[in-house]
């Protein structure tokens, strides 16, 4: 059972011992992601996420690497749109060498000009590189292009124009708003002595200041249905189809969830065994959930030739209107619960699965659903709920495609 201690200055630690382990996975999460940028320094909160792992007063890159590697440790971290968290594993006791190691990143990163000017070319590579990962890039124009009048559609890593602007004083600045204690948390889980814990947390958390700097409270983006293409020397032709949502922590949140399993997540889905499976027309397809502390999407993609481009949107389409119509039978709605189920418990077995979850819970609802309250909520699912959120979700949609120009 998780537990939650709050520091005096604010910072929020969750907490699960698993003494029956040999491993402990401890993770910082801070709410920086690119929903909290401007165009002006879209990329800022990915370049910080690299320039903690370039050097601090005590140790040069390489000592922070051979330190981790030299104890067996998986030191790593990611920024995603709305917060980002550094992660570290490693056996039991070891807890305070990784704990230091975060600590330090934290603390004393040295944010050197020169290094600041390296990460940015290497930056600048990862996104010349996922710019020609046609399959991946049309996830992310579908949301920019949906939400464009609000953050939450800005690239995770940045643009070109933005990134070369951000400078040392910047990043600074960035980091007194919102790398503070209140709006952070210490997540860890394994096994380990639970008093040590706590004293070890206190004396390399437990200074760290807030600063006058006010967090703007998020707004609600505007979803803004719109058809875009992007033309690339490419052979398939990558479509995205995007509806609107319920944001995270909505009542409605597993019955969507449900929804999504049996259209398009997985190879028994609809989407997967009528459109690849019977007819052939695609390599790929699958559906999936995003959401976020004031909106959601819901994300059909399909991978396919060109010339099958006008057939699959039409099968999507008239799959999305067969479960507004004819709803999902109570029998199909009882088998996606307890797959939901099986894939939930499954997916917290590990050290890292359950930082990751509490962590991020945590940070962005301000709370923690059990194992217990999560299946509570599946076992309430009911035909009248999965009405009402494909009611709410299958209206008027965004569409992205990324194709060649033939």
């Amino acid at each position: 059972m998780h537990e939650i201690i709050a520091l005096p200055n604010g910072l929020r630690v969750v907490i699960e011992q698993m003494p029956h382990l040999k491993s402990v996975t401890a993770g910082l999460w801070v709410g920086a992601g690119s929903c909290r940028e401007s165009r002006a320094n879209n990329g800022i909160s990915h370049l910080i996420e690299h320039m903690l792992f370039k050097g601090t007063k005590h140790k040069t890159a390489k000592q922070i690497a051979e330190t981790i590697d030299n104890i067996g440790g998986q030191l790593n971290a990611f920024t995603s749109r709305d917060c980002t968290c550094f992660y570290a594993k490693s056996l039991s006791d070891r807890l305070d060498t990784i704990l230091d190691v975060i600590s330090d990143m934290l603390f004393n990163s040295l944010f050197d000009i020169r290094d600041i000017a390296l990460e940015k070319s290497v930056i600048l590579e990862e996104i010349s590189m996922y710019e020609d990962t046609s399959e991946e890039l049309v996830h992310d124009i579908l949301m920019e292009k949906s939400w464009r009048k609000n953050s939450l559609g800005y690239p995770i890593l940045g643009v070109a124009k933005s990134l070369g602007k951000i400078d040392r004083d910047e990043i600074l600045q960035y980091l007194n708003n919102y790398y503070i204690p209140s709006n952070s948390v210490l997540a860890i889980v394994g096994s380990f002595e639970k008093e040590r814990l706590l004293e070890m947390v206190q004396t390399k958390f437990g200074g760290w200041k807030n600063s006058d700097a006010k967090i703007r409270p998020l707004s609600k983006p505007k979803f803004i249905p719109t058809e875009t293409q992007t033309v690339k020397d490419i052979e398939q032709t990558h479509l995205c189809i995007g509806y609107n949502t319920i944001a995270r922590g909505h009542a409605l949140d597993y019955s969507l969830m449900v929804v999504n399993t049996i259209l398009g997540s997985g190879m028994s889905s609809r989407l997967f065994q009528k459109i690849r499976e019977d007819r052939g027309l695609v390599y790929s397809i699958y559906s999936y959930l995003s959401m976020f502390a004031k909106a959601g999407m819901f994300t059909i993609y399909a991978g396919m030739n060109s010339a099958r481009v006008d057939e699959v949107k039409q099968l999507i389409f008239d799959e999305t209107k067969s479960l507004a119509k004819d709803g999902i039978s109570n029998e199909d709605i009882q088998k996606c619960k307890e797959q939901l189920k099986g894939n939930l418990i499954l997916g917290l077995e590990s050290t890292s699965s359950r930082m990751h979850s509490y962590g991020q819970s945590l940070l962005l609802t301000n709370s923690i659903r059990t194992s217990d309250e999560m299946i509570k909520r599946i076992d309430a699912v009911d035909a009248e709920k999965i009405h009402a959120v494909i009611e709410s979700t299958f209206n008027e949609p965004s569409v992205a495609m990324v194709k060649n120009s033939a």
